[in-house]
């Protein structure tokens, strides 16, 4: 489908015949043979050969960036109470937070045998070999800050490791962050804007990551000198904004789906991507089966009520203050980015499930044993409802109301084996990042404003109320709360509620849903909604409280807590007893 993901056929050759265990990349060609990576040739196959690596899975066909957002309050697993983000598995042993760990330190161990091979020789070679090298950097530095923004201070190395070598422990955050940052900036010069290969990183990638850095050391203050790191995020966003010739797609669907991602358009946004295709070597995914309707799919992750009631009304006003909402009908009147998201009970669903040439209709039911279908015999017929019925794991059993649609409106193909491609940074998030590190800073200006406008108006929504200009309070509310609704279920959330400090509020209380089958949304009152202003905290950080009507509501994980040494993952257990010098004191 997608003939430029041939550019990766090879990569899969490599990697069969290559073996990582974490930082030991022991059967790398770099040990073997002599100057391997001081030819361009050889320096090419082995940057190549580091990509395959982006793509472990974290859950079945599952890439990590997917399931992160569902290890916060944003995000739902099938089983209450196991997941990560509520409190109750997050220890070391479990298996999830190995694969993390495991993934991430494959890329860097890869990379750093590629690095290493080519340091002495790189000089004085060609300039295709200077950006092979480049692109070798800019994914370690990846990996580098995926590990920094789950466990906080890790092991760091920008060597092969030997056994003996494993076992200094970690280093501290602002000693890694500061080495990303310089290495990414060095290796932007060698780099082009916008890649010739899609799915390869560029300049717009580099600067994006400092980005993703700089606001992470920002909001923690690392090394006390957070402005310094905003100042960093601002400028390396704002360099994207201005010099890098992308712009965002005009339609945000287009951006997850098939027929969309085909378009120059969505290619300009889509700064990064893992890259799937039917064609050669195949590479496909299940993300969008996982999430859809167990009609036709697994229903195994959903959005949580959260993330449902941070969109706002298509007026631009959150649902408890504008006139336009009404929680008997949760879907309407808001913003347009909400149902290219999400779907809820009564919403119309298109789906294929082996014949891509004749997708099928359903109307999403949360409460009613039989639902509507399309077509038989070109009429619309009433059959079983699974996500009702269901023993095993489905919407109603499971989920709060409503399904992901974003990765799952998909018709051109079954979602069972998809090659919709999967953004790993996005134009979006760039504006966005600028936004927020220049709010931080307090230095509300025009550029900060037109940033925010250029995503809202691409949703179809208004630009920002007079009464936020020249606030910071009303900005940063405004800047986290299109982070989340633009940029969820793609990992950015799993570190945003990390940097801003809000997982207690998130994890006070259960996880609310849909209203009981004898109330059903036609028997809620007009009354009957969240309320976000239980105190300042709440309000900024859009955070609803159910409490006024839960006995009305749909509950799950009512075992859900929060303790602040959840703010890092603990190191695999494998790895502390692998490395005496690793050690979990808080777990």
């Amino acid at each position: 489908m997608k003939n430029i993901y041939k550019i990766f056929a090879a990569l899969f050759l490599i990697v069969s015949v290559s073996s990582c265990s974490d930082f030991l990349d022991r059967k790398n060609p770099a040990y073997d043979s002599e100057g391997f990576y001081k030819t361009e040739e050889g320096l090419k196959e082995g940057v190549t050969g580091i990509y395959p690596l982006l793509y472990f899975d974290m859950n079945w066909a599952v890439p990590a960036c997917i399931v992160l957002d569902h290890y916060t309050a944003y995000g739902l697993e099938q089983d209450e109470n196991r997941s990560i983000g509520a409190g109750g598995a997050l220890n070391p042993d479990n298996s999830k937070i190995q694969t993390f760990w495991s993934g991430e330190y494959s890329i860097i161990a890869r990379a750093n045998s590629v690095i290493d091979g080519a340091k002495d020789a790189i000089d004085g070679m060609s300039d295709a070999a200077k950006q092979y090298y480049a692109e070798a950097r800019v994914i370690r530095a990846y990996a580098y800050y995926n590990l920094v923004s789950a466990y906080g201070d890790v092991p760091f190395f920008t060597a092969p490791v030997t056994v003996d070598q494993y076992k200094e422990g970690r280093t501290d955050k602002a000693t890694i962050l500061d080495f990303i940052i310089k290495d990414l900036k060095d290796a932007a010069e060698y780099l082009p804007w916008t890649s010739v290969q899609r799915g390869r990183v560029d300049k717009a990638v580099a600067k994006g990551l400092i980005a993703r850095i700089g606001l992470f050391g920002g909001s923690f203050n690392v090394d006390n000198r957070g402005e310094e790191y905003f100042r960093t995020a601002a400028e390396a966003a704002k360099d994207v904004i201005d010099n890098s010739g992308r712009s965002l797609a005009p339609n945000f669907e287009d951006l997850f789906n098939n027929t969309g991602q085909t378009k120059s358009e969505v290619r300009s946004e889509l700064l990064w991507e893992l890259m799937y295709s039917t064609q050669g070597t195949k590479k496909l995914h299940t993300v969008g089966y996982g999430h859809s309707s167990r009609n036709y799919g697994s229903s195994v992750r959903f959005p949580s009520t959260m993330i449902v009631d941070t969109y706002e009304c298509i007026d631009g006003k959150r649902i408890d203050e504008s006139p336009l909402y009404d929680p008997r009908k949760p879907s309407a009147n808001r913003d347009p980015r909400f149902k290219a998201t999400l779907a809820g009970h009564g919403d119309t669903i298109a789906y294929t499930n082996t014949d891509a040439s004749f997708p099928q209709l359903m109307i999403l039911n949360t409460y009613d044993e039989k639902t509507r279908f399309y077509p038989r015999r070109n009429r619309w017929y009433s059959a079983p409802n699974v996500d009702v019925i269901a023993a095993s794991p489905s919407l109603a059993n499971n989920g709060v109301g409503f399904l992901w649609r974003k990765y799952a409106n998909e018709i051109t193909e079954p979602l069972m084996s998809s090659s919709m491609n999967i953004a790993l940074m996005r134009l979006s998030e760039v504006y966005l990042s600028y936004a927020e590190a220049k709010i931080e800073l307090n230095e509300l200006d025009e550029t900060v404003y037109e940033a925010i406008n250029t995503v809202r108006r691409r949703a179809g929504m208004p630009d920002i109320s007079a009464d936020r200009i020249g606030n910071q309070d009303k900005m940063r509310q405004l800047v986290r709360r299109e982070r989340k609704v633009e940029l969820v279920m793609e990992g950015m959330l799993f570190v945003d509620v990390r940097r801003w400090g809000i997982s207690d509020m998130l994890n006070e209380f259960p996880s609310y849903g849909q209203p009981l089958p004898e109330i059903r949304y036609e028997g809620l009152a007009e009354t009957d909604i969240p309320n976000f202003k239980t105190d300042e905290r709440h309000d900024l950080n859009d955070i609803p409280s159910y409490q006024a009507y839960k006995e009305k509501l749909r509950v799950r994980d009512k075992n859900r807590f929060w303790e602040p040494k959840f703010m890092w993952w603990p190191i695999p257990r494998l790895e502390t007893d692998r490395d005496p010098n690793l050690t979990n004191p808080e777990y």
